[in-house]
């Protein structure tokens, strides 16, 4: 294969807008304000940013450096590090995670983009919001026209290729949502009684914070940086030997973190200046945040319009990611070109998707992982058990089977700030025992 189908960044930015893209998701729009909320506030965003520092940074280094080394998507770079043994599994194990998960990602992101054409549904004063987001999820050709809208849109991206389609469109998106969350920021700190909200969101409680709050941070920290499911691995495949992977990797980890903290800036001001509970889920994002737009009068209208254009534009960036993955394994392993292997790759996720998108309707009465509909036992297998597993085995591969001195020596090729010892403890001891601790409490065999 040659380099033209494989591809490089064209720039620092643009794997940095790509790679932050990938890690910024819907997770960050609503799951971690709530969970904020839910923790202790602030305190629980102080124990959040210790865990990224000494969880996620270690293992996005790890990612990165071993798609780098090898120039190959997960499968191809445990090959390539470790032939003729099982550890290839991880890197596969990787790839079925990135394929099951936009299955279900598309459709969640497919209801952000239909939301962003129905506000003169959902914006009138005293909707039936609940009853809409029900109608909107139970219509079987509604959910499977706005899936297959999204999915079209993700292939038309990765079929640009890395710089003229990931990196060239990440450029545009990436700026476009930060100037849409400051703009929503704006309006909702400035409402009436939105100081109960940033109270809520902001105050250390610690009677809230747990064991279950500490676990919550670690898969918040784990989950949200695309760390487990093959992506940085192969956006890292694309770097250059001269790029600077422990400050390229501290800038993806800040960018994620900080478009987390700003979208409770959104949220909770909002909900709490119209006296409304702050849900968790899709509730809070296509219930309570509805019901919210509704009562600002015309503007709501904008308002809503922006916050689901901001929605969609998080899922897109993090659903190409996913989307390059499968694709990176078909051109690298089946030596596909980049337009099949992107077209066939994401038909074959589309049509998975289309069990999840019909759990809500005509599959309803398909109950698979502990009596959940079709969509909540995908995530549940992707997120609570492949993602786990990929993170620990792929540390203790660097840590015990690769070896540390190897994996630093790859990071710190350019560095300007290198990594050390901390980084070999952090990688052999810490990250395997804290993601093992996740992977135990989210299969339920904790307590």
């Amino acid at each position: 294969m040659n380099e033209t189908d494989r591809g490089h960044w064209g720039s620092r930015l643009g794997f940095i807008a790509a790679a932050a893209g990938s890690a910024i998701g819907l997770g960050n729009i609503w799951r971690f304000p709530y969970i904020t909320g839910k923790f202790g506030g602030g305190f629980f965003v102080l124990i959040y940013i210790l865990l990224l520092i000494f969880v996620g940074y270690p293992v996005m280094n790890s990612e990165l450096l071993l798609g780098r080394k090898t120039q190959l998507a997960a499968v191809g770079t445990f090959k390539k590090l470790a032939p003729g043994t099982p550890w290839v599994i991880v890197g596969f194990m990787g790839v079925l995670a990135g394929f099951v998960i936009l299955s279900y990602y598309s459709v969640v992101a497919g209801w952000a983009l239909a939301y962003m054409f129905k506000s003169g549904v959902y914006m009138a004063v005293g909707a039936d919001h609940g009853g809409i987001f029900v109608s909107s999820i139970t219509s079987t050709w509604g959910g499977i026209f706005w899936h297959s809208v999204f999915m079209l849109l993700c292939i038309a991206v990765v079929a640009g290729g890395v710089e003229k389609g990931i990196e060239k469109w990440s450029l545009i998106l990436m700026p476009v949502l930060v100037v849409l969350l400051i703009i929503l920021i704006i309006r909702s700190v400035t409402l009436p009684g939105a100081g109960a909200g940033l109270s809520f969101y902001l105050t250390p409680n610690f009677s809230n914070f747990s064991g279950a709050g500490f676990l919550a941070a670690v898969g918040q920290v784990f989950f949200t940086l695309s760390l487990g499911m093959g992506c940085m691995i192969t956006y890292g495949s694309y770097l250059k030997k001269e790029e600077d992977i422990p400050l390229v990797a501290r800038y993806v980890v800040i960018s994620d973190t900080a478009i987390a903290l700003l979208a409770g800036f959104v949220i909770f001001p909002a909900v709490f200046a119209f006296g409304l509970e702050p849900g968790a889920g899709p509730g809070l994002t296509f219930i309570t945040l509805p019901a919210v737009f509704a009562q600002m009068g015309a503007a709501g209208h904008i308002f809503g319009f922006i916050f689901f254009t901001l929605l969609m534009i998080a899922a897109l960036t993090s659903a190409i990611s996913l989307l390059e993955v499968v694709t990176a394994y078909s051109i690298d392993e089946m030596k596909f070109d980049r337009k099949k292997a992107t077209i066939v790759a994401g038909v074959l996720i589309w049509a998975l998707g289309l069990f999840p998108t019909l759990g809500y309707s005509t599959l309803s009465h398909i109950k698979l992982i502990k009596g959940m509909d079709l969509l909540d036992s995908f995530d549940f297998f992707a997120n609570n058990m492949l993602l786990p597993l990929g993170g620990m085995l792929t540390a203790i591969f660097i840590g015990w089977y690769w070896g540390t001195d190897k994996a630093l020596e790859e990071a710190n090729i350019s560095a300007s700030r290198k990594l050390g010892s901390n980084y070999a403890f952090l990688i052999k001891y810490v990250v395997p025992i804290a993601i093992f601790v996740v992977f135990l409490n989210s299969v339920g065999l904790l307590g």
